[in-house]
């Protein structure tokens, strides 16, 4: 289900986390590895050479998977099945439109659903359903779209729980997203412009009050669509979202079900699947960049045909051993503990197992961990984060998660020894932080250079010894920065949900001070990197006395 972006690094997924909930901190436990890891692990760039080395040929150093289903390091491997069935669709050519009918059809078999479509990508298949509940099958309105004038369908409600950076495929038809946050503000939403509503599985569409029940309770009299967005649970059969009321559910098709990197699958309602793959590539119109071709396609129905054929338990049980042989590792440290959570909810379900100790004793945190595993040979995502003392953060542990399902064969073995050499060596106590060089308090003007623009930010900062805080005013939001400064280092972060919707970016600033210049890289996360040069901002001189008026001016 959707991953999200406010990243909180010392939170562990609950039970249970959606992807949503997932994206909330994932960025930030991958955040080491996108700090110019390639650079720690460089490899001499030549011609590509196909083969187990294919990504080293071009200097490009492979991830061995404990994190999960991220599309930024691959979500997947597909199942050699796929693989088979996209190499011999490959090696023809077919007529799309018939391909899509016989696929919905099977698929509709296989899964209990009504239709079956495949797209290309979960985010792509929102995208393509949108547009059919705006357009309704209708191509002179479909042809318009972003531009919906005249079209009577125009908007679409979304939960503020919710509401995630994946709703950007939904915008990208140019409707007006109403948010709602209960029962009551849901039906004084919908109305005759109302074109579907959007919830995110699992969480408050779960068990809360806008849970999908509740939803389709209201929604289904009125006859509005509602689209369930799973991309990153496993696939029920039946679907349990289109049993609770759903129209249309989405699913990921490089992620648990282990099928093209590049194609997503939608259950649901033919009428509505029909016009989304009308508004689908091969068809011109809005979402002829989403293209999904005959190779994804059938991969994407063979990998649900395993689906229905796999050993679920069996690879649980092997997941399990995995976490074994790595926990049997580490627990021979002393001081670190090891527990493996089973979850039960269908998105990102997989084992994990968490590795915690006391930072003060072991002289290393779990981030440090991670950054580690991250940059050197062989390189390994994993999460990390603080340990916590019910709902407060407790300093004396520290933590990294391994999660099962997304391992190879013989990877518990690399990791088990990766972790075990980098927790038991030894290290000396931290040193004590620096004197700042510098106080900092006051307003800065920054300039920031992105890939291809410049732009103009403002800092307003406080500062206590060596912590800073204060605000950050970029182009079109004002957030929080909090950070330090350390001897002339300074590290400064800010990130907040972008206003009215599901975005955040975040700003991470590590600058070098020369007198009234800060100078360096910002890590952006996901957005890569950009450039800042910051000066103290320079106040015109005052002293003038200032005279306040005793009335209303007698001239402008």
């Amino acid at each position: 289900m959707p991953e999200r972006t406010r990243e909180r690094l010392s939170e562990k997924p609950s039970e249970g986390a959606t992807r949503r909930e997932l994206f909330q901190i994932g960025n930030a436990l991958a955040l080491p590895m996108l700090l110019g890891g390639a650079e720690a692990v460089a490899a001499v760039s030549g011609p590509l050479r196909p083969g187990p080395e294919i990504y080293q040929s071009i200097g490009v150093e492979p991830v061995i998977n404990c994190r999960g289903t991220f599309t930024i390091i691959g979500a997947s491997i597909e199942l050699p099945e796929v693989r088979a069935a996209m190499d011999a669709a490959s090696q023809h050519y077919v007529q799309l439109d018939e391909l899509a009918e016989a696929v919905g059809r099977r698929l509709a078999a296989l899964t209990g659903a009504e239709w079956g479509m495949v797209s290309a990508g979960c985010a792509a298949g929102l995208k393509h359903v949108t547009a059919a509940c705006v357009a309704g099958g209708n191509p002179e309105k479909l042809i318009r779209i972003p531009d919906l004038t005249g079209c009577d369908k125009t908007e679409v409600v979304i939960p503020r729980s919710s509401r995630t950076a994946y709703d950007h495929a939904i915008r990208n038809i140019g409707v007006k997203i109403v948010m709602v946050d209960t029962p009551q503000e849901l039906e004084g939403a919908l109305n005759p412009r109302t074109a579907m509503i959007y919830l995110t599985a699992g969480g408050q569409t779960q068990s809360g009050p806008l849970a999908l029940e509740t939803v389709a309770g209201i929604a289904k009299p009125r006859n509005i669509p509602i689209l369930v967005d799973a991309a990153a649970e496993v696939l029920t059969i039946p679907s349990v979202h289109l049993q609770r009321g759903a129209t249309i559910v989405a699913y990921s098709g490089g992620k648990a079900i282990r099928g093209p990197q590049c194609a997503g699958l939608l259950l649901g309602k033919k009428d509505i699947l029909m016009s989304a793959w009308q508004a689908s590539s091969p068809h011109h119109g809005p979402g002829r960049d989403n293209k999904v071709g005959r190779e994804e396609t059938c991969g994407m129905l063979a990998a649900v045909e395993a689906w229905v054929k796999r050993d679920h338990a069996g690879e649980w049980k092997t997941w399990l051993h995995w976490l074994d042989v790595i926990s049997k590792r580490v627990s021979a440290i002393d001081g670190v503990k090891t527990a493996v959570r089973e979850p039960t909810a269908l998105s990102n379900r997989s084992p994990e197992l968490t590795v915690s100790w006391d930072p003060a004793k072991l002289n290393i945190t779990g981030e440090e961990v991670a950054e580690d595993l991250a940059r050197n040979k062989p390189r390994i995502a994993l999460g990390a984060g603080g340990g916590r003392r019910g709902s407060e953060p407790d300093p004396g542990s520290t933590s990294i998660s391994i999660t099962a399902w997304m391992m190879q064969p013989g990877d518990e073995k690399i990791v088990a020894d990766r972790v075990f050499g980098v927790l038991s060596r030894q290290r000396s106590p931290r040193p004590a932080i620096k004197a700042p060089a510098a106080n900092l308090a006051g307003r800065w003007d920054v300039d920031v250079e992105f890939f291809s623009s410049q732009s103009r930010h403002t800092l307003f900062i406080e500062q206590e010894g060596n912590r800073i805080q204060g605000t950050h005013k970029g182009d079109f939001a004002v957030r929080d920065v909090f950070g330090t400064i350390e001897g002339d280092r300074v590290r400064l972060r800010s990130a907040s949900a972008e206003r009215g919707s599901g975005d955040s970016v975040v700003f991470i600033f590590d600058g070098a001070l020369s007198g009234d210049t800060i100078l360096g890289p910002i890590y952006m996360g996901e957005y890569l990197n950009a450039k800042f040069t910051a000066k103290r901002h320079g106040y015109p001189a005052g002293g003038a006395p200032i005279l306040v008026p005793g009335g209303p001016p007698l001239a402008n």
